[in-house]
């Protein structure tokens, strides 16, 4: 069944230029030729093929805002943004690694990592050469990042490396890895250090690719370290200095979901209000009817809000000025507000809506994980009340 078009109400942008517009169609044709034709498939083996990610990257979809001397375009912020965007409306859950990769890892070895680690890494994070992933998970330690057990034990010029990660995304494809350990386990927050973990390294093991309900061709896995030995080189910033580092690059992960979360609110949107013009039911129009006119009404003023929050905090980070509160603020009521729309959206569509060939019956499945990924709800809630509360 054909994707459903209608002409949604949302403020204008100024954020964007022409050149942003320009680029916005060029990202619009990759999806629809390189990425929307085989994404079925792609579903069912759980993952993208590498040689569509060297094709993101020829394309320059990959760490736009990557400075020119590591190798990237040197663009700013906002062709990110742009990236997101139209990945979030084409529903191509696979092609979500391509912004996990550009704006959660790149951005950790930029501005934390030494000019070796840079001159290594960057430019081939933006051919996709090398494709990156954040490994901070563990299955006792969800969002609890001060909680986790794999462990780094220095010896000599190297650290020994213990322990799991799981729900990692790209985890079963991606070369380099961010990798959260203990360095000092009584410290808590203060004991985490970070280091980048290539794949090929003896006592790295990936574990299951896993079986997930939604985001089906987006790999998601178990990684394993058994007595891993890395050099001391590897370490990203610091020795316990990981977690301001975490904190901070956090902020840039949860606004990319809202980013991410506005646009799929936009797009069912436009998919429901076409679907409600066009379906009849009792002799008229669902768009006829009082109770989808209310529906369709208050979901276009929530996303509304919504909308004007992200790009709000889009300028605060155009600017240098966006912190964790307000990227957490963000991160709630986009992703609460993505669940709430597509849940609503889907009940006008009624039977058709639950069949999995409808593109709202997928984004209903996508949508789900949005309220725990990069944090849950429950967290971005506490992070908000420390701040207004002082505590």
């Amino acid at each position: 069944m054909r994707p459903f078009r209608a002409r949604a109400v949302m403020l204008p942008r100024d954020l964007f230029q022409p050149e942003h517009d320009q680029a916005r169609l060029s990202v619009r044709r990759f999806l629809e030729t390189e990425i929307m034709p085989f994404h079925e498939a792609w579903e069912r083996e759980g993952m993208l093929p590498r040689q569509v990610w060297r094709k993101a990257g020829a394309a320059g979809l990959l760490c736009c805002d990557v400075a020119e001397k590591y190798g990237g375009p040197g663009l700013d912020f906002l062709y990110n943004v742009v990236v997101v965007e139209e990945i979030a409306r084409s529903g191509a859950s696979g092609a979500q690694g391509f912004f996990l990769a550009s704006d959660y890892v790149a951005p950790y070895i930029e501005q934390n990592g030494t000019e070796a680690q840079k001159h290594r890494w960057l430019p081939r994070f933006v051919t996709a050469e090398t494709i990156g992933a954040i490994a901070m998970s563990e299955p006792d330690t969800g969002s609890d990042l001060a909680a986790i057990r794999t462990h780094a034990r220095r010896d000599g010029d190297s650290y020994v490396i213990n322990g799991q990660k799981t729900w990692i995304s790209n985890g079963q494809i991606a070369d380099l890895f961010i990798l959260a350990v203990k360095t000092d386990p009584g410290a808590g927050a203060r004991g985490i250090s970070l280091f980048l973990v290539e794949a090929e390294t003896p006592g790295f093991r990936r574990g299951r690719k896993l079986n997930k309900i939604g985001l089906r061709a987006q790999d998601t896995s178990e990684l394993f370290f058994d007595d891993m030995r890395i050099p001391a080189s590897s370490m990203l910033g610091s020795e316990n200095a990981g977690f301001p580092i975490l904190m901070q690059k956090l902020a840039r992960e949860r606004l990319v979901q809202s980013v991410r979360s506005a646009a799929v609110c936009e797009t069912v949107l436009e998919w429901t209000t076409a679907y409600a013009q066009e379906r009849k039911a009792f002799g008229k129009h669902l768009a006829e009817f009082q109770n989808t006119q209310f529906v369709l009404a208050e979901l276009t003023a929530k996303v509304m809000a919504g909308r004007a929050l992200t790009d709000r905090c889009i300028g605060l980070m155009m600017a240098g000025r966006l912190d964790a509160v307000a990227a957490a603020a963000a991160k709630l009521h986009l992703t609460e507000l993505q669940v709430e729309t597509v849940d609503r959206c889907l009940q006008i569509f009624g039977g058709t809506g639950y069949v999995l060939e409808t593109p709202i019956a997928r984004a209903y499945l996508d949508a789900r994980v949005v309220k725990i990924t990069g944090g849950t709800s429950e967290i971005m809630k506490i992070l908000i009340a420390r701040k207004i509360l002082n505590l």
